[in-house]
C-alpha cells in the first residue's frame, strides 16, 4: 500500500474516533475534580521494584555546612552565612546528573545545622529569613530543574536523634530550627515538629517520590510507625531510614536498606538481597571538599551496588557559589560515557532506529 494513502487512512480513522468519543461524552455527568481523583497505591514491594529500576542517582549535600567549611554544623549560624552571591544554577546540577546517566536526585533540605532550604511556615530559620541574602526557595528550584529534565526527585531530611546529646556532644548539634530548640522541647515535641515539616514539604512539592530520612531509627519511632507516617504523606512515597548507629547501617528499617561508603554485604549461601541504596562520595567529603574519585572506580561501584539489588546514590557537594566544581562536572560526564552504554546493555535497551 502506498505510504501516503495508508497514513491518510489512519488519520481519517483517528479523526472519526475523536468525533464519536466527543458525541458519547457530550453528557458525562458530574465531573470529578483532578485533586480528588484516586491514585492507585502501590504495595511496598511494587515501590521497591520501581525504585531499583532507577539504579543510579545524585546525592546533593548543600546547606549551611557548605559555608562553614565543615561536615556538621554546631549551634545556629547566622542566616546571613548562607550567601552564594546570586542565584544558584540548579539547572546546571540537573544537567550534570543527566550527563552521568543518573535517573533521580536527593537534596539536603535540612541538615544538622537546622537551616531549611525551603520557605517553611514552621520556622524563620530558612532561606527566606530577613538576614539571608538568598531569598529564594532552593528546594523549589531543585524540584523544577530536575523534573523538567525527566529526573525523579527525593528530599533528604535530618532527624534529631537522642545520640546527638551523647557524651561531649550534648547540645552541640541543634539539628532543629530555633522554634523547636532541643534545649527547650521534649523528644515528642521534636518528633511532631519534624513530621509537620516533612508533611509540609510533600504538600509543597507533590513531585517528590522519595524521603531520605537521616538518623531515623527505632530510637525515634518503631519501624511500623515510621512506615505509617511515610504512607500518610501521599500515594507511592517511598522512604528510607539511615541508622544513627554505624554498626547497624544496612540493617532492615523502613522501605530500604541504607549504607554509606560501603557496599551491602553478600548474604552467605542464600544471596537474597533486600532492596537497598548505597551512598558514596564523588569528592573527598559530603559537603564541598574538593578532589574526585576516578570515573572508572565509580562505574565499578555502580555495577557492584546494582548486582546486590541496590541503587547507587553518588554525592556531589556544590561550592559556596552553589556550583559543582568543574573537575566533578567532567568526572560525571566521563562516568556517563562509560555507564550509559553499560546500563543499556544490561537493561536490554537498544537505540536501533526503525528502517523504512
Amino acid at each position: 500500500m502506498n505510504r501516503k494513502i495508508f497514513f491518510g487512512a489512519v488519520s481519517l480513522l483517528a479523526a472519526s474516533l475523536v468525533s464519536v468519543v466527543g458525541v458519547m461524552a457530550a453528557d458525562p455527568g458530574p465531573a470529578v475534580p483532578v485533586a480528588t481523583q484516586s491514585v492507585k497505591q502501590m504495595s511496598v514491594k511494587e515501590m521497591q521494584d520501581e525504585f531499583l529500576k532507577l539504579k543510579f542517582g545524585m546525592f546533593i549535600h548543600y546547606n549551611m555546612a557548605t559555608y562553614k567549611g565543615v561536615q556538621w554544623v554546631a549551634g545556629y549560624p547566622d542566616p546571613s552565612t548562607f550567601n552564594p552571591g546570586g542565584p544558584v544554577d540548579t539547572d546546571a546540577w540537573a544537567d550534570a546528573a543527566k550527563s552521568a546517566g543518573m535517573k533521580y536526585a536527593v537534596l539536603t533540605t535540612k541538615h544538622v545545622g537546622g537551616f531549611c532550604l525551603w520557605d517553611s511556615k514552621y520556622t524563620t530559620y530558612d532561606v527566606m529569613h530577613p538576614d539571608c541574602p538568598y531569598k529564594r526557595d532552593l528546594v523549589a528550584q531543585f524540584v523544577k530543574s530536575f523534573t523538567s529534565r525527566g529526573l525523579k526527585v527525593g528530599l533528604y531530611y535530618c532527624w534529631r536523634h537522642p545520640g546527638f546529646d551523647a557524651g561531649e556532644s550534648k547540645g552541640k548539634y541543634k539539628v532543629l530550627p530555633p522554634e523547636c530548640d532541643p534545649a527547650t522541647h521534649s523528644l515528642d515535641e521534636q518528633i511532631d515538629f519534624q513530621k509537620k515539616q516533612i508533611a509540609e514539604l510533600m504538600e509543597k512539592f507533590p513531585e517528590v517520590f522519595y524521603i531520605w530520612n537521616d538518623s531515623l531509627d527505632p530510637e525515634i519511632m518503631p519501624a511500623e510507625d515510621a512506615r505509617k507516617f511515610m504512607r500518610s504523606l501521599g500515594p507511592n512515597i517511598i522512604g528510607c531510614g539511615n541508622w544513627w548507629d554505624w554498626g547497624k547501617k544496612g540493617s532492615p528499617y523502613l522501605d530500604l536498606l541504607i549504607s554509606e561508603t560501603k557496599h551491602h554485604r553478600e548474604k552467605e549461601k542464600t544471596y537474597k538481597y533486600e532492596p537497598a541504596e548505597t551512598c558514596w562520595c564523588l569528592e573527598n567529603g559530603w559537603f564541598y571538599s574538593g578532589g574526585t574519585k576516578s570515573p572508572k572506580e565509580i562505574v565499578s561501584h555502580i555495577i557492584t551496588a546494582n548486582s546486590r539489588r541496590s541503587n547507587f546514590l553518588l554525592n556531589v557537594g556544590p561550592d559556596k557559589q552553589g556550583k559543582i566544581a568543574e573537575a566533578s562536572v567532567k568526572a560525571l560526564e566521563k562516568i556517563g560515557q562509560m555507564w550509559i552504554p553499560i546500563n543499556e546493555c544490561l537493561s536490554g535497551e537498544t537505540d536501533v532506529k526503525e528502517k523504512e
